[in-house]
């Protein structure tokens, strides 16, 4: 999907490719899935890591803002449901 601001820039919006674990429409669990692999990466390869960057692009075409930011505060808290 390509969208023309003006005469001068072009946007291309994207979202994470397709995944066979995740047949499905409903994306959720897609969308823990990806951020957890994006904090697994820079957990080994440091904030810095190239790597991980196609991980934290796919996790923030899919969640909901208000799903990370309560993440975000969960991990800080050390309190995340997830395996980190």
């Amino acid at each position: 999907m390509v969208f023309f601001i003006s005469c001068y820039f072009q946007i291309e919006l994207k979202t994470a490719p397709a995944d066979y674990r995740f047949p499905t429409t409903n994306q959720s669990r897609h969308c823990f899935t990806r951020y957890v692999e994006f904090h697994r990466c820079v957990a080994a390869k440091g904030d810095d890591a190239s790597e991980c960057e196609k991980f934290a692009k796919f996790y923030r075409s899919l969640c909901p803002g208000e799903w990370v930011d309560r993440w975000n505060e969960q991990r800080e808290n050390g309190i995340f449901p997830g395996p980190l």
